[in-house]
């Protein structure tokens, strides 16, 4: 079943389209809240809150626009409200907090041992350079490219526009390079 026929089911007040619904989007929805706080508790416990956000107010959701960005714009809310409580520092000021969850290891069909030990050696690289920028940087990154959001959809997400996250992907990918030449001299980062 599509997702528009879910969505509308949950207008209409069916939970089962809620469950299909969560089981279509927990894996993406956690691991972008899981990029903006770093915490796999407080994940989970915004993840929760996210979908009874979602259950409450589906009736509000106007169905001609994206299902996919109003979800994470809901949870990104949340996200934030989160870090002004527990983290009153800037959103984005860099912190050197603890490195979160790695990336799992790129898998093809039958890779070489070494390179597949250099993939994740790189995804590590890249996963702690990202964990070391600020918040405004490593959501725009994770929409983008964990979530293969179009830019369009990251403005609506953030609530932002479009030159706003031009301008953040820019500067986040900047930024990134920049973490990872300062970590790792020598290596080529392009």
């Amino acid at each position: 079943m599509g997702l528009e026929a879910e969505v509308s089911r949950l207008r209409r007040g069916d939970l089962d389209a809620l469950a299909e619904l969560v089981t279509r989007y927990q894996h993406r929805l956690y691991r972008y809240l899981l990029r903006i706080v770093r915490q796999p508790a407080e994940a989970e416990d915004l993840f929760q809150q996210t979908w009874l956000r979602v259950a409450g107010q589906i009736r509000r959701f106007d169905p001609r626009r994206s299902f996919e960005a109003w979800l994470f714009t809901l949870a990104r809310n949340l996200a934030i409200d989160h870090l002004r409580r527990v983290r009153p520092e800037s959103l984005d000021d860099q912190d050197s907090g603890g490195l979160g969850a790695t990336p799992a290891a790129l898998r093809s069909s039958e890779p070489p041992a070494l390179d597949l030990a250099i993939a994740r050696e790189r995804a590590h690289q890249v996963s702690a350079a990202l964990e070391a920028l600020p918040v405004i940087y490593r959501e725009v990154l994770a929409l983008r490219f964990e979530e293969e959001m179009k830019l369009e959809e990251i403005a609506e997400v953030l609530d932002a526009p479009l030159s706003t996250v031009k301008s953040r992907l820019r500067r986040g990918l900047e930024s990134i390079r920049q973490e990872l030449e300062k970590r790792y001299p020598g290596q080529e980062w392009q």
